[in-house]
């Protein structure tokens, strides 16, 4: 079962070239009914935010912490 999911960054990040912002919104289903979005090392996000952004999730150090979710199912 799946699970859809609104992610949102808390604030603006800029670090090694990569620029992140509460105006990218992305939503992402998980491929496991979880309670938590970024249970599987966050693959789902990373690929959302590469594609719609161009944004390299791993060269910015994106934390889990660093984003608020919400379910949207």
């Amino acid at each position: 079962m799946h699970k859809v999911w609104e992610i949102v960054p808390k604030k603006v990040r800029q670090i090694n070239g990569e620029s992140l912002s509460p105006a990218m919104r992305v939503v992402v289903t998980t491929k496991n009914f979880v309670g938590n979005p970024f249970y599987n090392g966050a693959e789902e996000i990373i690929e959302t935010y590469k594609r719609i952004y161009n944004f390299d999730y791993k060269k910015c150090g994106c934390m889990p912490i660093d984003f608020d979710f919400k379910p949207l199912d």
